[in-house]
């Protein structure tokens, strides 16, 4: 099975994540930052992704702690389950419509961590959520997950859809990039014959 399971435990969070590759979209997320349960569902249901997250933090204060370190546990299982990311495609990409929004996403599951991130968001918050808390999310899967990845806005004027619309659309390219390619027999997608590990 293609799957990761970390427990993260910092002086501010207790967050555990347990990712299956090969699932079926069902989620159980319980983070305490709602709109980012929302988000995790997205990337659940579109990426075919079975998802387990709990998290307990300092809320209290703010939800930027919880966030990152949801994003880093997230990025870590993710990097578990690929391994050695033999026979994946290893690229994606989608451009996800919502409304008037359309936000396309390309990623490389390169093992080298780069971030490229080109969104527009007009307001400060979605409900309690602090919109700026989205880039942070995925610098922090980008980190620890080893991907190289692009997020640019193309059309969008309701934050909330702009934002659903990347977590969709990073979903789906996540999910096309990390499924077993037939043709590859098994092997490293990479001319070099060995691609980077993300915390190796």
């Amino acid at each position: 099975m293609r799957s990761g399971d970390i427990h993260r435990v910092t002086g501010e969070t207790d967050v555990r994540v347990q990712l299956d590759l090969d699932g079926s979209g069902r989620c159980r997320a319980d983070t305490g930052v709602p709109f980012l349960d929302h988000m995790l569902h997205q990337i659940a249901s579109h990426g075919l992704l079975d998802l387990e997250i709990s998290a307990k933090g300092d809320t209290h204060i703010d939800d930027h702690h919880t966030n990152e370190d949801v994003g880093i546990a997230f990025g870590q299982a993710l990097a578990q389950a690929l391994g050695d990311r033999r026979g994946i495609h290893r690229f994606g990409h989608f451009v996800a419509p919502l409304d008037e929004a359309l936000v396309q996403v390309a990623l490389d599951c390169s093992g080298r961590p780069h971030l490229s991130f080109n969104l527009q968001i007009p307001a400060q918050k979605i409900g309690s959520y602090d919109t700026e808390l989205v880039k942070e999310f995925f610098v922090a899967v980008v980190n620890n997950a080893g991907l190289t990845l692009h997020v640019r806005q193309l059309e969008g004027a309701n934050s909330h859809h702009i934002v659903e619309a990347c977590f969709k659309a990073f979903a789906r390219a996540l999910r096309l990039a990390t499924e077993i390619d037939p043709r590859r027999a098994g092997a490293v997608p990479s001319s070099k014959g060995v691609l980077e590990r993300a915390g190796a």
